[in-house]
């Protein structure tokens, strides 16, 4: 049996207005800088590999539920969480209906750890945020992170416990399944934390240079071999009149 996350109501410590887009945990993840960028200052740009993206989510976008036999699908399903301070939308929200032992155990603990009822059908169904992303399995953990963000938003609108989701990548069209486990329930929370605390300064970060950053659809505007140089440099000249104005001003020994 799965420990129950869901929210403590004294813990909600955001009004609806303080609600930032759940989205943002991944752009965070993946970078700080590309968080401020679009989230700050409102840039974005397409590429093929953004393009491929938006083909991907275009099934996912309306608003919609599909019955096959036990399995319920809702689709760009509405989400919030008050306590991380987050909202945002969930490409595919599957409900998968409880069978065997689980169907005859006891219905107010089933209710508390996993289930809930759905309108218009008998028994007990236990939701799974599915995730739909361009390309292959990603080296880090943003994707996962903001699955796992659904998750917790989810858990606090049902009031039951959700362990995993799945991300469905476009290149090898398949699913890759996430638990939803305490490391990533933490990481998860600590970056909602980060995101609010940015926030409320209003800065971009600065541009540091990844490997990762050639693929990034706004290099263009980031620039993060250009700037990162220019800081490196800054911070070099700042350090030789330091160096200067501690040996009488005129850098000689």
């Amino acid at each position: 049996m799965h420990p129950t996350y869901s929210a403590d109501p004294d813990g909600i410590l955001f009004s609806e207005d303080d609600l930032l887009p759940l989205s943002a945990l991944q752009h965070l993840a993946f970078c700080e800088r590309q968080w401020g960028l679009i989230h700050l200052e409102g840039i974005w740009d397409e590429n093929p590999l953004t393009m491929e993206g938006n083909i991907l989510h275009d099934r996912t976008d309306e608003p919609e539920t599909e019955v096959r036999g036990e399995l319920r699908i809702a689709r760009a399903l509405r989400l919030r969480s008050l306590r991380l301070g987050l909202s945002g939308k969930a490409d595919v929200v599957e409900f998968h209906r409880f069978h065997g032992e689980a169907e005859q155990a006891d219905r107010e603990e089933i209710g508390k750890q996993a289930g809930i009822h759905l309108e218009g059908v008998s028994g007990w169904w236990k939701p799974f945020p599915v995730e739909y992303k361009r390309g292959s399995p990603k080296t880090g953990r943003w994707d996962e992170i903001q699955l796992c963000g659904q998750g917790l938003c989810l858990e606090e609108m049902l009031g039951v416990t959700v362990p995993g989701g799945a991300l469905f990548y476009g290149k090898p069209r398949r699913r890759t399944d996430v638990e939803f486990d305490r490391a990533l329930r933490e990481t998860t929370e600590e970056l909602a934390r980060r995101l609010h605390e940015l926030n409320r300064k209003g800065e971009t970060p600065p541009a540091v240079y990844e490997k990762k950053c050639d693929n990034c659809s706004i290099q263009s505007f980031c620039l993060p071999k250009v700037i990162g140089k220019r800081r490196s440099i800054g911070r070099y000249t700042e350090k030789l009149f330091s160096l200067s104005d501690d040996r009488g001003g005129d850098g000689e020994p």
